[in-house]
């Protein structure tokens, strides 16, 4: 197959691929990948990222864990001049295992969200530092669709105490738990294992929203167990997690801005027991914690009561895989 850079496949590595082979939809994606997954961004995307108080980003650390973190910023924080690259002028906090990652070629993956409109688009590339903030030269910029997000309105930016470190190990703690319980939504960080080598945008680091009702999330000891629900059928994070087993998850308390960070390791469920356990789902991911931390105060931004997406009605509670 001709994998060239204009080739129908060039936009998805074989993760990607071998995902939506499987689904059934590899020759439909042939044809739109190239016209949706852009190496520049279209007016409207560098308009969205200008309106936003916050962008998530997914970053590796030297050992090629991916992270999954929040910035904030009053609106304009984020500025893209070009269709070419996004300039933000804002640094995460030593606390963030971002401030570890941030450096001048590194790849990243963004999300930027606005939850009370439903709207996302996606921008990957790699990193070129500024003073006073950093850029993201594009790879790829996409947008994606409006379902299982959860409607809540940022409500202004609270003067919280400096963010302090509350929990760092190998292991969730019971205010961590608690947190992830009571969840409708998680940010996942991913990545391709060229992404620290390649200068292929196909190979690169992604950031995703995951949602679903309160409590979707499923604990049992140290292991996370999470419906997926039918999407785009790109198949970014999955394809990574095809790739490589490696994720970062980001969970946000909206209501008093703690930020709690878990490194884990996936596996992908498509049949048996565990999908079953699940109706609704297409498949089921099961993550593995390796490291934990928790920063309380860590994002300054304050959010109203989320108002559930109608594309989860029917869906939960579950029982217990």
């Amino acid at each position: 197959m001709n994998t060239g850079p204009n080739s129908p496949g060039a936009v998805f590595h074989a993760g990607e691929r071998a995902l939506q082979a499987r689904a059934g939809v590899a020759d439909q994606l042939d044809a739109l990948g190239p016209r949706v997954l852009r190496s520049f961004m279209p007016d409207q995307h560098r308009e969205f990222f200008g309106l936003l108080p916050w962008v998530l980003v997914g970053s590796l650390d030297r050992q090629g864990q991916p992270w999954a973190s929040a910035l904030a910023g009053a609106p304009g924080f984020m500025e893209a001049a070009t269709a070419h690259a996004l300039t933000i002028r804002a640094l995460p906090h030593p606390l963030d295992p971002l401030a570890a990652n941030l450096r001048e070629g590194a790849p990243v993956g963004l999300l930027g969200l606005q939850p009370h409109t439903r709207r996302r688009n996606r921008l990957n590339g790699v990193v070129a530092m500024r003073d006073g903030g950093w850029q993201v030269r594009v790879g790829q910029s996409f947008g994606n669709c409006p379902k299982y997000i959860q409607a809540r309105e940022p409500l202004g930016w609270s003067d919280p105490p400096p963010p302090s470190l509350v929990h760092d190990g190998m292991a969730l703690d019971a205010a961590s738990r608690e947190l992830i319980a009571r969840a409708d939504t998680f940010f996942i960080a991913t990545a391709h294992p060229d992404a620290l080598l390649s200068g292929d945008p196909a190979h690169g680091v992604d950031v995703s929203h995951r949602g679903g009702p309160p409590g979707f999330v499923q604990l049992q000891g140290d292991t996370l167990t999470v419906p997926d629900f039918v999407g785009n059928a790109f198949f970014n994070t999955l394809g990574n997690l095809v790739a490589n087993p490696l994720a970062g998850l980001l969970f946000v308390d909206f209501e008093r801005g703690d930020l709690l960070w878990v490194a884990a390791t996936a596996e992908l469920h498509w049949d048996g027991p565990l999908l079953a356990a699940f109706p609704g789902a297409q498949r089921v991911l099961r993550f593995q914690v390796r490291q934990v931390r928790r920063v309380a105060a860590a994002l300054p931004l304050r959010w109203t009561v989320a108002e559930v997406s109608g594309h989860l009605a029917g869906m939960g509670p579950w029982r217990s895989p």
